[in-house]
């Protein structure tokens, strides 16, 4: 029953994920995001993680797609219209090799998980042993990784104030 229902959410967080990239509209493109992280929350549940799923849920899912939200209804983003592109030579050759670059990085990423399945496959990587993930989790950040911790909730800070500086500049002119 496990590998049926990670199948089904490993699956749908794939296409959500397609649908990300894929949608023009940038409000539809934000709710591919939700779904993809509402089905790595799930999976996170498969795992025996019910703290990084909760996380997920609440930070990703509720507070980081919240705001990508807020953003592009602020700027507008979802009603600015395609520039169009002239019918060069040149244009065609950058998209070209934009498909090029995308199936290359999409065959790399392909040989990893083939790789790291190998490994897992031959046992060459460790076990994964059940334990209390809340009080280590909570160890481990407050410890060892403190500084990048601190460091991560700056960078959220500057996003978020940047975002606001420039939704107040379009707002005045």
């Amino acid at each position: 029953m496990e590998m049926v229902l990670f199948f089904i959410l490993a699956i749908v967080a794939v296409a959500a994920g397609v649908g990300v990239v894929a949608q023009r509209n940038a409000t539809r493109s934000a709710l591919f995001l939700l779904i993809n992280f509402c089905c790595l929350a799930g999976l996170y549940i498969l795992l025996n993680a019910q703290f990084v799923a909760i996380v997920q849920v609440i930070v990703y899912a509720g507070a980081i797609v919240v705001l990508f939200l807020f953003v592009v209804m602020l700027l507008g983003a979802d009603k600015a219209e395609e520039p169009r592109r002239p019918a060069d030579s040149g244009a065609r050759t950058v998209q070209r090799f934009q498909w090029m670059a995308g199936l290359m990085l999409g065959a790399l990423l392909l040989a990893g998980v083939v790789w790291a399945l190998v490994l897992a496959g031959a046992g060459a990587l460790p076990a994964v042993i059940p334990t209390d993930n809340v009080r280590q989790l909570g160890i481990a950040l407050l410890t060892d990784f403190v500084v990048p911790f601190e460091l991560a909730s700056l960078i959220l800070l500057v996003a978020i104030i940047s975002a606001v500086v420039l939704a107040k500049k379009r707002l005045e002119g």
